[in-house]
């Protein structure tokens, strides 16, 4: 007699029923734990900037480092809001990393206001040397207090003045001119010594407001100069090299604060690389930029005699020790002098 074959479904017990279920449970609980974590860094500048070199050299860093654990999203020409709202993004958590100047910065540490004077500092190397040292450590720090995470100085520059009207030799030549300047109420100050007409506006709003006479002028670093394309609105450039323009990285500490030490430590050492590759590109761009802007042409005004602009914008200086005093000012003056 030959021997069937049962054709019966085999019973799936329900022990082994929960099991297969927890299996599937735990290899996606093990997918989950190793998914990418997405940051979003934003910046106002274009995606030919010297930001946006920063930005690429932020995202490699981070990467690599993080093993793809964290991946970078890059949002370019203030599509995420201009530096101020970017600023309070980082404080509710709605951006990860910005890269911003300190233009808005004073308005929420006040205590960088102090690298906003003019003609603080002398020189690319005596600036990035008080940046590098503890003062600016120091500096970082403050951020914690006002909701903000600190993860390095970067730059933009020094800064020049253009306009559409007529050349700037002197302080006298800017009377009248209305200036865009950045929210900082020290740089509003030195304007207006100077006779002109401060006018404060976020940057995305800046090149249509030039091209359309809104204001005359505006005072920006070579780099950013030449990543806008001014001169398609602006004829003169005067390097009047009257502020040092650094700028920062910051995080969000509803991000970082919910990291490891290990991990803070990536972010970091990401946003050293990014301010290192930034600095880079201003070297090069401060090299290289005049002439393109001339080829492209714009007048440039290159012997300046700055003393006249020095003695102009002394009630800045007043202005900002009646409110902060002298401590940080003498400590950054003494160590820029030692650079």
């Amino acid at each position: 007699m030959t021997k069937q074959h049962s054709t019966k479904t085999p019973t799936i017990t329900r022990h082994a029923l929960v099991a297969a279920i927890s299996g599937i449970a735990t290899v996606g609980i093990a997918l989950q734990a190793h998914a990418a974590t997405e940051v979003n860094l934003g910046h106002t500048l274009s995606d030919s900037s010297h930001y946006s070199v920063g930005a690429d050299a932020f995202k490699e860093a981070l990467e690599r480092l993080s093993d793809g654990e964290f991946t970078v999203t890059e949002h370019t020409s203030g599509s995420l809001g201009g530096e101020r709202e970017m600023i309070e993004g980082l404080q509710i958590g709605t951006v990860d990393v910005v890269i911003t100047s300190t233009g808005p910065l004073g308005n929420f540490v006040p205590e960088t206001y102090v690298l906003d004077l003019p003609f603080l500092f002398e020189n690319y190397d005596q600036a990035r040397c008080v940046l590098d040292s503890e003062l600016g450590d120091e500096l970082l720090e403050k951020m914690a207090d006002h909701d903000l995470v600190g993860l390095a100085w970067t730059e933009n520059g020094f800064r020049h003045l253009t306009n559409s009207q007529r050349e700037i030799a002197t302080p006298a030549d800017a009377e009248g001119l209305r200036v865009r300047t950045m929210e900082n109420e020290v740089h509003q100050e030195a304007f207006r010594q100077m006779g002109a007409r401060p006018t404060p506006m976020a940057f995305p709003e800046l090149f249509t407001a030039l091209q359309q006479g809104t204001v005359d002028g505006q005072e920006n670093p070579i780099t950013v100069i030449v990543a806008t394309n001014f001169w398609e609105v602006q004829d003169y450039l005067s390097l009047t090299g009257h502020v040092y323009s650094p700028a920062i990285v910051l995080g969000s500490p509803i991000l970082l604060d919910g990291l490891s030490d290990e991990e803070r430590g990536w972010f970091r050492e990401a946003a050293v690389a990014s301010a290192e590759a930034t600095r880079e590109e201003v070297s090069r761009l401060e090299r290289e930029g005049v002439a393109l802007l001339e080829e492209n042409g714009m007048t440039v005004k290159t012997d300046i005699d700055v003393a006249p602009f020095q003695e102009a914008v002394q009630p800045a200086y007043e202005i900002f020790t009646s409110e902060y005093g002298t401590e940080m000012l003498e400590r950054i003056q003494d160590k820029a002098s030692s650079c």
